[in-house]
């Protein structure tokens, strides 16, 4: 290494992280039974399994690597954009670690040039073996996924560590001096909001390696759209009013249609765009559309809404961003039922306003905001999602939440610019 700073003096070690250490390095069978039952339970590969032990499945690039620990599905989405920054800035390689086997199927189908492997268990054997075949320059540990021993480790080998888009978290009230011993070995802390960063500078951190840069979620570029399939779409639809309920479960999907059917007596031009978070429900779905008396186009059978569709099902995958670009308005689902709702930037950064119900565990922080900001609108039930989207459709209210929404998104892209200044200089460190 070149260009190194002086070693920072080592937290010290608490009892309870002591113990921990000791357990798992005394009983790592503990963690193996549960690392196996995971990873079945989750449908992953069976022939990966040896990489939760630390076991690599393909060989390290040559040149500099940047690791990120990112657990599943929600933290893969906040590390995209950013990790494309580093890759652009720096040259280097990307190697992504997940708990989940969706997290590893949102990274190939969204970051595909990115290498990925399971997250080692936190055992001795585990930990070094991973460390020993990748040998990161720059280490990436995404959110609230901290691990003891691999964070301590990688820090022990001199390979600068970053904490990205870490939330409140009632352990740090809980076991504060525990927590310090981890996070204090982090050159860079990035908090999603001023709560989360006031409460990290309470455990007596260095201040400066403090950012407040809010959810990086936030900041995501916009989902891509092919324009051979935007353009067909939006002739088909013309100047008709259109909102969307994107990522609907079966707990959504009742309180929705009620909902258009209210709305179509405010306006009977109004379409719906039904994208169900699962397309292989389309049959079914269906089946309650047509119950419900509504005429409906599937999307599936390649089909286009015409001028007496109601409802659009988009019972496809990976189409979203289509979608968004189409409808000013967003309801999204997960939010009626017991699924603890879905992401609202993704909308918002394509200046969607959105609407959503009382179930929104999730991201609770990022509806809070967005709220406060005046992007997004809260709704108990069907009748009440219909009351506001026959108000919101073609008003200056809603022009004005779009307007919001668009510009934390624009705030979001500003903070990420802001934390890859202070990342890049953590690689050349190396």
């Amino acid at each position: 290494m070149t260009g190194e700073t002086a070693p920072r003096p080592q937290p010290r070690l608490t009892a309870l992280l002591r113990a921990y250490l000791a357990a798992t390095a005394l009983a790592p069978g503990i963690l193996a039974r549960l690392a196996r039952k995971g990873h079945t339970s989750q449908g992953a590969d069976p022939s990966r399994i040896s990489e939760r032990f630390g076991q690599a499945s393909a060989p390290r690039p040559d040149g500099p690597l940047i690791w990120i620990n990112a657990a599943s599905v929600g933290e893969v989405a906040s590390s995209l954009d950013l990790a494309r920054d580093l890759q652009d800035a720096t040259g280097a390689g990307l190697l992504f670690t997940t708990t989940t086997a969706t997290g590893a199927e949102t990274l190939a189908r969204r970051l595909p040039q990115a290498m990925h492997q399971f997250q080692p268990i936190d055992t001795p054997a585990a930990v070094r073996g991973f460390l020993d075949h990748w040998r990161p320059d720059l280490a990436l540990f995404m959110e609230n996924d901290l691990w003891p021993r691999l964070m301590m480790q990688t820090d022990r080998r001199g390979i600068p560590i970053a904490v990205i888009n870490a939330r409140a978290s009632r352990t740090r009230l809980r076991a504060p001096r525990t927590v310090t011993a981890i996070l204090g070995r982090a050159a860079l802390i990035s908090a999603q909001d001023a709560a989360t960063a006031t409460q990290l500078r309470a455990l007596a951190l260095d201040p400066a390696r403090i950012l407040d840069t809010g959810d990086l979620k936030a900041a995501a570029a916009p989902l891509p759209a092919d324009p051979r399939r935007l353009d067909p779409l939006r002739q088909a639809i013309g100047a008709r009013p259109v909102w969307v309920a994107a990522s609907t479960h079966p707990g959504d999907e009742a309180a929705v249609i009620a909902a258009h059917q209210a709305a179509l007596h405010t306006h009977p031009d109004l379409l719906l765009i039904l994208v169900p978070r699962h397309p292989q429900r389309g049959a079914d779905l269906a089946a309650q559309v047509s119950g419900a008396g509504l005429h409906m186009v599937r999307r599936s059978t390649g089909a286009l809404p015409g001028d007496d569709t109601q409802i659009y099902l988009a019972d496809t995958l990976g189409e979203m961003g289509l979608f968004y670009r189409l409808a000013p308005l967003a309801f999204l689902g997960g939010s009626f039922g017991p699924e603890g709702g879905h992401n609202p930037y993704e909308p918002a950064v394509l200046g969607a306003a959105v609407l959503h119900g009382p179930g929104v565990a999730n991201f609770a922080q990022a509806y809070d905001g967005m709220t406060r900001a005046g992007a997004a609108r809260a709704v108990s039930d069907g009748a009440d999602l219909g009351a506001q989207v026959s108000a919101l459709i073609n008003s200056d209210r809603l022009a004005r939440m779009r307007d919001a929404a668009r510009s934390l998104s624009q705030d979001g892209a500003q903070a990420r610019r802001a934390l890859l200044a202070r990342l890049t200089p953590l690689l050349a460190r190396r």
